[in-house]
């Protein structure tokens, strides 16, 4: 165990970011995916409703064809599962707000079930780690039917549709598989190796390696999770997985890694082409063991605890605060406020800003597209498929431009049943974002974490365990080439829920100074003792050779 003692580094309330918070970044390398697939999701099930004269029924329809929108980075064996739940999830919510809008007309009642169903939302999509777009589609869903007339006995009939539109999305999202059935594998895995490059080009010690370490770890495990979820071994997967084995070896050691190679390996995995063959030594190749760093579901609700209580008393109180301004729609505000909150208070307020600017920025746009869409409902159906279509091509290069054409779209689909007063309509959506942004921010700040410190002292141990277990087996004269593999994985999975643990507790308020020098010293002996491992194991050259020895094996 480090004997360095903690010292005091951070003060106990940090300055918020205001720098890079609107910065535009790359997009998504799949960023067609989500919006091609949210398109042919809505557009049938809309046009057919327009046909029949019954485009009020789209806020049902719409339910279900939002759950396109999911798990597009994940293996088809596992997205058929995860896109079963997320349905089922969906329907769950709409089915409590129905029958909720059904049983009371008091607002003040919709707006705290309101609020207690999105902390159940941010909770489960949180510890379930669903990914984007995570909670906010599904309160947006239950928020918004909370509000919407209802009686009992419709609610079966509204439910089978969104249940309708629910199964022909999953469709469309299953439907890429029949054409690359490896892709999202291997898109993860050339991730994985990218990112190995990136940090091989700086050495270990250039400019920005750290960040690059960080991020390089971050993919590898995301390449390790999605080749864990793909089912039975197969030829393909273990040539990937011989892949990931070489981003993660060159992470350890950055300065005896082909940073080329890397990168050539990543080019190669795009399209339908074969897998690259890496060549391993014989006993690493035939001990791929994979380490599954995933926790069960109860042990990880734990630490969302305070996630839970800042979504629900921010969501009620912001439904509140609209309900007092006298605007007839609450839910706009819960969701605003639902929107917000990430892993820590830093993030939360970043997400405030780009939800607000893109906000403001998404109602001017309505207002110039108002007139257009008021021509006909054809016209206003084309116009929200524009502007589903959008919002995911946007989304991944900042949430705030997102939010420029998700805002147009959510006040086009409130005109549905009837076509609005546009003024009427963009100052309550203006005021609403306002309050939700503010009252959700407050109750953020007002709902302390002080538990992320504990969860750092818990991730040094776990880290420090697995460094001095692998340390051992390195003093061994025969340690087994099975135990070197799962030693030299278990740390690589320690190091890298160090560093995120680490980083989500600095941007923590209130809280005691965090051991960042023990972090940093834990780190650095870590993958000392990571590079080490792999060369005890005959990845990597042994140091005055320059050779490794490869097993040539396809």
């Amino acid at each position: 165990m480090s004997s360095a003692k903690p010292i005091p580094v951070s003060p106990h309330a940090r300055r918020l970011p205001l720098a890079g918070v609107l910065r535009v970044g790359r997009p998504s390398e799949i960023w067609f995916k989500p919006a091609l697939s949210v398109v042919a999701a809505i557009a049938p099930p809309n046009l057919t409703l327009l046909a029949l004269g019954r485009l009020d029924l789209a806020m049902y329809t719409m339910a279900g064809s939002l759950c396109a929108l999911y798990a597009h980075n994940r293996p088809y064996a596992a997205r058929a599962g995860t896109l079963v739940w997320v349905v089922l999830g969906m329907l769950g919510g709409l089915a409590v707000a129905l029958v909720a809008a059904s049983l009371t007309g008091s607002a003040v009642v919709l707006v705290t079930v309101g609020a207690l169903l999105a902390a159940a939302q941010k909770v489960l999509c949180d510890a379930t780690r669903v990914g984007p777009p995570g909670n906010v589609v599904l309160t947006f869903v239950s928020s918004a039917s909370l509000f919407a007339p209802q009686t009992l006995d419709r609610v079966p009939g509204h439910l089978a549709l969104a249940a309708a539109t629910g199964a022909w999305a999953w469709l469309v999202c299953m439907a890429p598989a029949l054409v690359r059935p490896h892709g999202p594998e291997r898109r993860a895995t050339a991730s994985a190796l990218k990112a190995a490059a990136a940090y091989a080009e700086t050495g270990g010690t250039g400019e920005g390696h750290a960040r690059a370490r960080a991020a390089g770890y971050a993919a590898v495990q995301a390449a390790w999770q999605s080749l864990l979820s793909t089912g039975a071994p197969s030829r393909t997967r273990r040539a990937l997985e011989r892949l990931v084995v070489r981003a993660e070896v060159a992470l350890a050691a950055p300065t005896e890694s082909d940073a080329g190679r890397l990168g050539a390996w990543a080019r190669a995995l795009r399209g339908t082409g074969p897998v690259p063959q890496a060549g391993l030594p014989r006993a690493a190749a035939d001990e791929l063991l994979g380490v599954d760093a995933a926790r069960s579901l109860w042990a990880r609700l734990g630490p969302l605890t305070p996630l839970a209580v800042r979504t629900a008393l921010g969501c009620a109180l912001a439904g509140y605060a609209s309900l007092a301004l006298g605007i007839g729609r609450p839910y706009w505000a819960l969701v605003t406020a639902a929107s917000l909150y990430q892993a820590n208070i830093a993030l939360t307020w970043s997400r405030a800003v780009q939800r607000v600017v893109g906000n403001v920025v998404g109602v001017l746009v309505f207002a110039a597209v108002a007139p257009l869409a008021h021509l006909d409902q054809a016209v206003l159906v084309l116009c929200c498929l524009v502007f589903s279509f959008g919002a995911e091509v946007l989304i991944s290069r900042n949430y705030w431009l997102g939010s420029v054409c998700v805002t147009p779209m959510a006040l086009l689909i409130t005109e549905f049943a009837g076509f609005q007063k546009p003024g009427e309509l963009m100052t309550e959506r203006v005021v609403d974002t306002v309050v939700g942004a503010l009252v959700g921010f407050v109750a953020a700040v007002a709902v302390t974490n002080r538990r992320a410190g504990d969860r750092v002292e818990r991730a040094l141990a776990t880290a420090d365990r697995a460094r001095e277990y692998a340390a051992r087996l390195l003093a061994e004269p025969d340690p087994g080439s099975a135990a070197l593999e799962s030693a030299r994985r278990g740390l690589a999975v320690a190091l890298a829920d160090l560093r995120a643990t680490a980083d989500a507790a600095a941007g923590e308020w209130w809280q005691r100074a965090l051991p960042q020098e023990r972090v940093v010293l834990a780190e650095q002996s870590g993958h000392r003792t990571l590079a080490a491992t792999a060369r005890r194991q005959g990845l990597l050259p042994e140091r005055g050779t320059g050779t490794e020895t490869e097993d040539a094996r396809p």
